[in-house]
């Protein structure tokens, strides 16, 4: 059921695929690379079994403008686990994926602190390397000793993870396309998936795209924020009832909700942000309930904020707490700039707040193609399952690119093994209360 070499190099829709993967982002990619390698180590074929296709191209989605971050600064124990072994992967694959294991620093107030301690005590379970800091004397100390000028008041709780880091994320995914072609699988772009043939039983036995129709006997659905028009074309409900945790029923909940993802750039020269030592910074996470005001003095907030920043090629790269924007959006085309009016005075203001080294901040702010927009679940973790029969969805929920390991964990489901990393994200788990738990912080995908 593969397709010929002539098909695979004129870009020509085969008439039949074994497994063929629908998006290019970093889930498609990973899946299909991982996949290929297993078929060709249990003698099953190769990557010729493997056709990934994308309406666009290689990251031209939420892959191709994410921030890049890679932490583990997880409340969940299930998202702590799966983010471990992501991590490995991308430190044995750091140098064809662009990745700097530059480490992560998470920093709160009083009331984050339990939840970072627990996040501490998981992460040396799992032999994860991270250093723990509280009390506020300590935690500036810490911080003062990676960079001098530090002076972000009352934060009591700091977590340093000297694993994780930052990653350029068209260069990852090129890397990753390289790496899945490397194993023979076929990449056609410009490629849109419009509908799907079910059997009696609700498996898919076609898909159809606007350059025709594939036979296909297993299909991976890895499309990022799009997910909601190929879950209306599976005919999969759009609404559900809810369990919690506690046994309680929260009934006729939207599955999906579109949130944009705010960040931005100051153009500064990067040399500028290192650390004491000279070497590259780590990427910080300051959540603070201190008044927020500019460098002028003005109130920005005096509500909990919270900003994310690293070293970018052209200046440094963050962004803030993401906006609601409901249940439907359009997602076509994607949005170029998803930033609310207010962001670049909070960000540029929690910059100054942190380090002196960013007084002034604000005048360099640039607007850059960054963030976009996210699709949520109905809980705001992923959802990783087979959802027909032969169909296996990655709703990443905007946990997604940093999760690297999810291609792999899928490539062995559609081999008939089991994942205990992906098991906790089934999607029975709104049925049967069998949720996440909630953390302190002020971002949904925390």
């Amino acid at each position: 059921m593969a397709p010929n070499d002539s098909q695979r190099s004129s870009g020509v829709l085969p008439r039949s695929v074994r497994f063929l993967v629908i998006g290019a982002g970093v889930h498609g990619l990973s899946t299909a690379w991982h996949l290929a390698r297993s078929l060709k180590a249990r003698g099953e074929g190769g990557g010729d079994d493997v056709l990934i296709v994308d309406k666009t191209g290689v990251a031209a989605g939420a892959s191709g403008i994410a921030c890049g971050v890679v932490r583990n600064n997880y409340f969940q124990p299930a998202m702590s686990e799966l983010m471990a072994e992501c991590v490995r992967i991308w430190e044995d694959h750091a140098e064809d994926l662009h990745y700097h294991g530059a480490g992560y620093v998470a920093l709160g107030p009083p009331a984050q602190e339990r939840d970072l301690v627990d996040v501490y005590e998981r992460q040396q379970r799992i032999n994860y390397r991270s250093e723990l800091h509280l009390g506020e004397d300590a935690v500036a100390a810490h911080m003062r000793g990676l960079f001098p000028d530090w002076r972000a008041p009352g934060l009591t709780v700091c977590l340093h993870e000297h694993q994780g880091g930052f990653d350029y994320n068209k260069a990852s995914m090129r890397g990753l396309a390289v790496k899945a072609k490397a194993e023979g699988v076929s990449l056609l772009e410009g490629v849109a998936v419009t509908g799907f043939e079910h059997d009696a039983s609700g498996t898919v036995v076609k898909v159809a795209t606007d350059h025709g129709e594939v036979q296909v006997e297993q299909v991976v659905v890895a499309v990022g924020p799009w997910i909601k028009q190929l879950w209306e074309m599976l005919d999969l409900p759009q609404r559900l009832d809810v369990h919690t945790r506690a046994g309680e029923v929260v009934q006729d909940q939207e599955m999906w909700t579109y949130w944009y993802l705010q960040e931005g750039e100051v153009g500064v020269d990067p040399a500028r942000f290192e650390t004491a030592g000279g070497a590259l910074p780590p990427v910080l996470h300051v959540d603070s309930d201190a008044p927020l005001h500019d460098d002028a003095g003005r109130l920005i907030t005096d509500q909990t904020w919270g900003i994310y920043f690293k070293r970018d090629r052209h200046g440094v790269q963050g962004g803030a707490s993401p906006v609601r924007q409901g249940h439907e959006f359009q997602i076509d085309p994607y949005p170029t700039s998803t930033v609310s009016e207010d962001f670049s005075d909070l960000w540029a203001a929690g910059l100054s707040h942190c380090m002196a080294r960013f007084e002034g901040a604000r005048s360099s702010f640039r607007e850059v193609r960054s963030g976009g927009v996210g699709a949520f679940t109905v809980d705001n973790f992923p959802v990783f399952d087979y959802m027909c029969p032969n169909v296996f969805v990655a709703a990443d929920s905007n946990h997604g690119y940093k999760l690297i390991a999810v291609g792999r964990e899928i490539a062995r489901v559609l081999l008939g093994e089991h994942s205990s990393l992906l098991y906790p994200f089934r999607y029975k788990r709104f049925a049967t209360g069998d949720l996440h738990p909630v953390s302190n912080s002020p971002y949904p995908w925390s």
